[in-house]
């Protein structure tokens, strides 16, 4: 009876922390992902020569998922422009992005997204830089939260504002 009792506390004491390990784990694959997926943008955008837009699925909100389609947003009644999707992302449940998070909206177009243009380069239409920042949280786990932030150069971070609280901002 003892064993039992002891195994009842040490499974109490650890079950909130694995829940915390495991929702840790899913976000990190979602911004790891949504990175994979913009590095396939503009890897596409200079294969094809071309602009690719990588942006949400529904209602300008990121939590629907993404797409990475042909940048022809704005001109699609042009003859040369085929609206074509490469890969969509669905809903990222129990993930959540932010809205405080820039979210990365053209100040030109109002849209939402990131359009690499021919070279490659996150460029707003008007040839505007798109540096910026994603916030993404947890349902299950109040107060965690990762930076996905796109530096002027183009590099990728993620970042832990528990751990890295200057570097992320």
């Amino acid at each position: 009876m003892a064993v039992v009792l002891i195994v009842a506390i040490t499974a109490t004491i650890t079950m909130p922390l694995l829940q915390e390990q495991i929702a840790i784990r899913e976000i990190e694959l979602v911004a790891r992902r949504l990175i994979a997926h913009t590095h396939f943008a503009r890897q596409q955008a200079l294969h094809l020569g071309e602009p690719v837009r990588l942006g949400p699925r529904l209602n300008e909100r990121w939590e629907s998922g993404w797409t990475v389609s042909s940048g022809c947003i704005g001109k699609s009644n042009h003859l040369s422009c085929i609206n074509k999707v490469w890969l969509a992302q669905k809903k990222t449940d129990p993930i959540f992005f932010e809205r405080d998070g820039g979210r990365f909206i053209d100040p030109h177009t109002g849209k939402v997204g990131i359009l690499f243009n021919a070279a490659g380069a996150a460029k707003t239409i008007h040839g505007g830089f798109v540096a910026n920042r994603l916030v993404l949280g947890h349902h299950r786990v109040p107060g965690l939260q990762r930076h996905l932030i796109l530096g002027s150069g183009g590099r990728w971070r993620i970042c832990d504002p528990s751990r890295d609280a200057r570097s992320c901002h």
